[in-house]
Formats: C-alpha cells, structure tokens, sequence
C-alpha cells in the first residue's frame, strides 16, 4: 500500500495499488463503479464529546447506567484501549475503565445529527444507501463533471461532513459496496482507503477471513479448523471444496473473498426490520410484567411501523435469560401495522415454552416488512380496521403532544391502594 497526503489534516488517506487517477473502462468497455461507503467515527460518543467539551479527550462510553443491566451502545476511541466494546454489558466495560463518562443514549439527538449527515451525501448523489444511523453507500458513478474524480469527490465529502457537524468520518471507496465496506474499516478514524478497479483480490487477501460478511465466530472457527484463516488462503481453495461444505454460503464466500459483488446501491430501501427491546433493572420473574413490557413495545414497534408507511409478515420473541444467554423465537402471519395484533403474535411466542428462569431482557421486532394495506387481516378481524383508524389519531396526538400522551390502558401504572 501507498500512502498519499491527506484530504483533512491528519487523516489517514491509503490507495491500495498506484493506478491512474481517473477509473478505466475494463474489458467489455464498461466503466467500473465508484462506491464510496462512508462510516462515522465513533459516532455517538463522538457527538457527546462535540456537545460537552469538559468530555474531549476523555474515555466516554454511551450506553445504560454503569451500575445498571444494559449494554454499550457506543465507546469512543480514548476508551477502546481498556477492551470496551459496544454491545458488551455495561457492568463489563465499568470494570474494564472505570474512570471513563458514562453517558445516557440520546437516540433523539443521534438522529438528528444523522439527517443532517443524510442529507450531505444527497448533494453528491442521488444513490444513497443508509445501512444504520451512522454509515451509508454513496454511489459517485458519473459524477464526475460535477466534483471531479471520486476521490476527489470523497475528499469533498469528509471536509462537508467535518465542517457542517464538527464531526470525523471514515471511508473506503471502490466499484462495489463489500469491498467499500471494508476499506473504510481499516484507517479509522477519519481515514480514507481506497481499492482501485482490479485490484480488490490482492488488497483483501492479506486481511482475516472474519472480514468477509457472513463470517461471525462460528463459522471462522470452522473454516479456522481447515486450516483457513485469511481471506488469501479462502482464494486458493477450489469454490467446489467451499460449496461442497458450506453450501450455497460456500460458494458465496468464495465470490466475496475475490471481492465479487454486483449488488447495486438502493436509494430510500425498506429496513429489514424495527424493533424494540428493554433491559430490566433487576432479573424480572414477574409473568404479567414481562407481558406488559411486551404489549409496550408492540405499541412502539407498530407506530413506527405506521410512520414509516409499513406492514409486518414477521414477529419476533428475543429473551435474554440470566447470565447471559440469549433466544429468539418468530412468527409469521398477514402482515400488519397493529399493535394489539403484534402483541398477540408475541404473546403467543412467549407462552408456547414456559419461562422457568429469570429474564434480563425482553424484546419485540418486525420483519418482512413491505407497503401497508397488503394485508387480509382486516377480514379476519373486524375490529382491525376500528383499530387502525383509532391508532393514526394515537399517532397524530403523540406527534403533537409528545409521546406516552393517548396509551392503552393496559400500559398505565397501578395507583397506591389498587
């Protein structure tokens, strides 16, 4: 790899082979694609330390209460090198760096600053692609009449971006989203990697094989077992052998690990999924608390399924059981935007197997979602209909006057003496 000066003082900016500055066309005359995938830096915490300059320099670590049940939502880089992670329980990262800020989520703000980010990256190209709150592909292909080359067009991006929110992003360009990916991973923060057309195996074949999507923990352990652990030794194994092993998810793993990836950047795409899910205080063994805990994140899950103009065809449990240990259950049905009918499916998933240890967490999450109004539950349920009609005025109080204003009366608290 090469390094080259950099578009914002000290970030990292690498290209991984020398080539020339503009794209060439390859073989069939077709210009490559310039995919730009752009991945914030420790995004919420570094909003915290951009709000709260008392916190700058400091190990700052989002998420529940430190003396609390919940996880680590985000863990700015000061406090990384302690081993704090996010999605590792709270009580962990508080032993791993005691010292650090323990700062509450603010999801209102993080989204806020998101659209602002959103809407950065539209004025490059039309083709943006949100995959979270904090990270998009960019698709920069004939843009460049109006920025210049990509990567001139990247640099634009990044100075915007730190400009206009005081915040630093990474990111990778290349001419498909995967190797996009995980370029922009490799030089944070505020780094800028880039894989030239051509040369996507050479640059992926030094790094782990857990690089490539779809490799969690278990599956590099059985590909570590036969004696596979980067992503140059998976090129050199016959795809027969993978496919042969690993199925259709060999065969795939294959294709990636060339850096084959022909999926196209999709504007404006429907999430996989919207959920919700709660941490208790204290390991809850209380059934009918666990019910209304469920019936709440029905309610939430359903409006903003309304919000978002969707219906569901899937419901899905998650309990969390003490220690740790983790199981989800679904369901799958006529797809619906109601909270009660959610709630039902997910009533159903936790009664089928009886719950005999303390539960840590409860969670609820839709998925399968497409355009609402495709359903037939209407028809099977009368009062559905009632329903949806009394939830969009729900809908349009809580948009006026706050959340928790209209909720069902099941969710109210029980006063002293009931």
């Amino acid at each position: 790899m090469t390094r080259r000066g950099s578009p914002v003082e000290n970030s990292p900016e690498v290209v991984a082979s020398v080539a020339d500055k503009d794209a060439k066309t390859d073989s069939g005359g077709v210009r490559p694609r310039a995919i730009a995938h752009v991945d914030m830096d420790a995004f919420y915490a570094s909003i915290e330390q951009r709000d709260r300059p008392e916190l700058r320099g400091r190990p700052v670590i989002v998420g529940a209460s430190p003396t609390g049940r919940g996880v680590v939502s985000a863990a700015s880089y000061e406090a990384r090198p302690y081993g704090v992670r996010s999605a590792m329980p709270i009580s962990r990262a508080a032993r791993l760096c005691p010292h650090a800020a323990f700062v509450p989520v603010d999801m209102q703000k993080y989204q806020r600053v998101s659209a602002q980010i959103m809407g950065i990256l539209v004025d490059f190209s039309p083709l943006v692609e949100p995959v979270s709150v904090d990270e998009a592909f960019v698709d920069l292909s004939g843009t460049d009449s109006l920025f210049g080359s990509p990567l001139d067009a990247v640099r634009l991006i990044k100075r915007r971006i730190l400009a206009e929110t005081g915040l630093t992003a990474s990111a990778g360009l290349a001419a498909n989203k995967f190797v996009a990916k995980v370029a922009s991973e490799l030089e944070k923060p505020d780094g800028l990697v880039v894989v030239v057309a051509g040369d996507e195996a050479r640059f992926l074949g030094a790094l782990p094989i857990e690089r490539l999507w779809g490799v969690g923990r278990v599956m590099a352990k059985a590909l570590g077992d036969l004696g596979f652990t980067t992503i140059g030794q998976l090129q050199r194994a016959p795809r027969s052998i993978l496919g042969r092993r690993f199925g259709k998810h060999g065969e795939a793993l294959h294709d990636l690990a060339f850096g084959r990836d022909d999926r196209p950047v999709e504007p404006y795409g429907i999430p996989k999924s919207i959920g919700a899910e709660e941490t208790f205080g204290v390991d809850c063994t209380n059934p009918a608390q666990l019910k209304t805990t469920l019936r709440a994140h029905a309610e939430r899950v359903a409006a903003e399924l309304r919000e978002g103009g969707f219906s569901a065809g899937r419901v899905t449990l998650k309990l969390r059981l003490a220690p740790f240990e983790t199981h989800t259950r679904s369901v799958s049905g006529e797809p619906t935007q109601d909270g009660l009918e959610l709630y039902r499916r997910a009533l159903a998933l936790l009664e089928r197997d009886r719950v005999t240890r303390p539960v840590r967490l409860i969670g609820l999450s839709a998925s399968r979602l497409g355009p609402s109004g495709k359903g037939q539950l209407d028809l099977l349920d009368p009062a559905a209909l009632r329903r949806e009609r009394l939830a969009r005025v729900v809908d349009r109080l809580t948009a006026r006057f706050g959340e928790g204003t209209v909720i069902p009366a099941v969710l109210l608290p029980e006063r002293e003496g009931e």
